[in-house]
């Protein structure tokens, strides 16, 4: 107890000095975002944000927003789902790390604020603050916008910047609010995006004041190095440092219901049995039918297994 209050107090402290010194950015520095993200261990890109595999973004494409929605609650991340979309290609499934963004309905001195702070971080003033996100994205990256769900002007991309989404992620977006030219989204091979609503008014009573902040989206609330899964079903934002033990976490249950729905098929044990606290004979079963399972066809690999089955304790005798 003494040692979390100790780590508690470090983090509190270190939170504060570095929310003093990042009140005047536009961009979070990266020593604030590395406090907000304090219990991630592995590889930051420079900016601060974790940098969650590859590996484990494509094993995530495969987890249903049920089975992590359900792990990240029994750890108290009960704020980290958001559903009502729409969807440029409802079939589509995106994974991605999160780079934020929050807009506030434009107020005149603040918008000449953020343009001179942005100047200051060498950021294009030419154009439109609404680029300065799409400008640090890299590949793997998800741009995630606070846009309050404003549809009418205030539609974050159309289809050009949505081009320049794609070239710089390969990835797409989730937008809190609307966006134009619905007709060239469609068009660019590789992109997604979930949104509110489309409107032909392009941007002008909406401007940017925050990158890589936290922000919320809808009921969820979301820390830049956060990984996102969305699909048809909705969005889920998951903490970096939990990525990994959910993806496993998953997957195992995935295998659990192959096993049980085998097993109710061939009329081993009753939907009863299955659907409840299994016996000691129906994990046993599970273990040996694991055994059995193909190495080609596990979505982790055989040692992976082996070690979450072993620090189990649900499935120890």
């Amino acid at each position: 107890m003494k040692y979390i209050q100790v780590k508690m107090m470090a983090l509190l402290i270190c939170l504060m000095a570095t929310v003093n010194s990042n009140a005047q950015r536009v961009a979070s520095s990266p020593d604030y975002i590395k406090a907000l993200t304090s219990e991630w261990e592995g590889e930051r890109f420079d900016d601060g944000r974790p940098k969650v595999s590859d590996a484990l973004l494509s094993r995530l494409k495969k987890i249903r927003i049920e089975e992590a929605w359900g792990y990240l609650r029994q750890r108290g991340f009960n704020n980290q789902y958001e559903g009502g979309w729409k969807i440029i290609h409802p079939e589509g499934v995106m994974t991605g790390r999160v780079v934020t963004a929050q807009y506030v309905p434009l107020r005149p001195d603040l918008k000449e604020y953020v343009k001179l702070q942005g100047a200051k971080e060498k950021r294009d003033t030419i154009g439109g603050s609404n680029s300065w996100p799409i400008e640090i994205l890299v590949n793997g990256d998800v741009y995630v916008a606070d846009g309050y769900g404003r549809i009418i002007d205030g539609t974050l991309i159309g289809s050009n910047l949505g081009n320049a989404i794609y070239a710089n992620s390969k990835n797409g977006v989730v937008f809190d609010g609307g966006v134009r030219d619905l007709g060239g989204l469609l068009e660019i091979e590789g992109f997604n995006g979930w949104y509110r609503d489309e409107d032909p008014s392009y941007l002008q009573e909406q401007m940017l004041t925050t990158i890589n902040a936290p922000i919320r989206i809808g009921r969820a609330t979301v820390l830049p190095g956060d990984v996102v899964l969305a699909n048809r079903h909705g969005t889920i934002f998951i903490p970096s440092h939990l990525v990994a033990q959910l993806v496993i976490s998953s997957e195992v249950v995935a295998l659990r219901d192959e096993f049980g729905f085998q097993r109710l098929r061939e009329k081993t044990y009753t939907a009863g049995q299955i659907d409840t606290r299994w016996t000691d004979e129906i994990k046993a079963d599970f273990l040996d039918w694991l055994k059995k399972y193909p190495d080609a066809k596990l979505p982790m690999t055989r040692k992976e297994l082996n070690d979450y089955i072993q620090n189990s304790r649900y499935y120890q005798p």
